[in-house]
């Protein structure tokens, strides 16, 4: 695929509408995805300065924190005003997943914490993670996120309003379509189930694959004591919530309660000459 355009729903919400940077930040939420997703990155990145390509990179609050740990990062992102700020903390361009302009075989790492969520066809998920493979080395580490399938469900009962009809209906879609269409509060989005994540990395032709929880099943107690009146979470609740996500991994069946996941895998080695 040469040029591909992204949703204009999927520009106008990151372009206009939102700063994820924020969200990431600031939300409790939001804090445990971005501590968890480190948590399990430095699981499986080689050692620095290796070469990550951060392939829908956003504002780049991923290559900041593998920046100061001594990683040669490059980001790529389709939004104009995430590469404006994310050319602060490393090297930006504008790009697509779909149609990396990096050379083959020239990354250690290549990570996509954002693109899969906002690729409702198949085929553009295969493209974008083809892509990957292409650019990373041998036995290079591939790390992809995606929204958990039944992350609105949850979600919406921490707002209090999963029983208005509205909301009941357009949740239900996701569950039964798993795609949202970007017609009110949120954008054009893809929600995977976790055995599909995982099928989708092995059919790219990745190898050790594991598919994570990132905030575990209990982020949504976390989320809905923030909705509420008062102080919101206390750092003990956090605390415990992450201590949840970590104690479910060797369980898949709770991957289904997580909002996001995270998919790992290596390329394959390669034939010794």
């Amino acid at each position: 695929m040469s040029n591909p355009e992204l949703a204009p729903s999927v520009m106008r919400f990151y372009g206009e509408t939102v700063n994820e940077d924020d969200r990431l930040r600031t939300s409790a939420d939001g804090r445990m995805e971005l501590a968890r997703t480190q948590e399990l990155l430095r699981r499986f990145l080689p050692p620095a300065p290796a070469r990550v390509l951060d392939v829908g990179g956003g504002t780049g609050i991923h290559a900041e924190w593998l920046v100061k740990d001594g990683y040669d990062v490059t980001l790529v992102d389709p939004v104009p005003r995430h590469v404006e700020t994310a050319s602060t903390v490393c090297s930006a361009a504008v790009g697509d997943a779909r149609d990396l302009s990096e050379p083959d075989d020239s990354f250690d790492v290549v990570q996509l914490l954002g693109p899969l969520y906002h690729l409702p066809e198949p085929e553009d998920r295969r493209t974008a993670l083809a892509e990957a493979q292409r650019v990373v080395k041998p036995g290079g580490l591939v790390a992809a996120a995606a929204i958990n399938r039944y992350a609105s469900l949850f979600e919406h009962v921490t707002y209090a309003h999963l029983h208005k009809e509205r909301i009941r209906d357009s949740v239900s879609k996701i569950l039964e379509t798993a795609v949202y269409d970007g017609v009110g509060g949120f954008t054009l989005s893809y929600f995977h189930r976790a055995e599909e994540l995982a099928s989708e990395l092995l059919a790219s032709g990745l190898t050790d694959v594991q598919v994570f929880g990132i905030e575990g099943p209990a982020w949504s107690l976390v989320k809905a004591a923030e909705q509420q009146p008062g102080e919101g979470p206390t750092e003990d609740l956090i605390a415990s919530a992450m201590e949840a996500a970590r104690m479910a991994e060797p369980y898949p069946e709770l991957l289904a309660a997580s909002s996001h996941l995270l998919g790992v895998g290596k390329a394959p080695a390669g034939i010794s000459a």
